[in-house]
């Protein structure tokens, strides 16, 4: 990515190693294997779907979290 074109800053800085983590193993879910490095061939709705399924990961973790860590399938 070129100098200056990444304007998005963690809240919690040192989760960017967890958070990384995070993505890869979504990529691969999903069917991405070498979801690293360049990405300019990778089609943006590829990468959308990277991201909102870690939105849907995180969203989830937090909602067990705050249900006292009761899992549940019902919405």
């Amino acid at each position: 990515m070129a100098s200056g074109q990444k304007s998005n800053q963690l809240v919690v800085p040192q989760a960017r190693k967890a958070m990384e983590q995070l993505k890869y193993e979504t990529a691969a879910e999903i069917g991405l294997t070498n979801y690293q490095g360049y990405l300019g061939d990778v089609p943006s709705r590829l990468n959308g779907a990277v991201g909102g399924n870690m939105v849907r990961k995180m969203i989830q973790a937090y909602q067990s979290s705050a249900a006292g860590g009761a899992t549940g399938g019902g919405q």
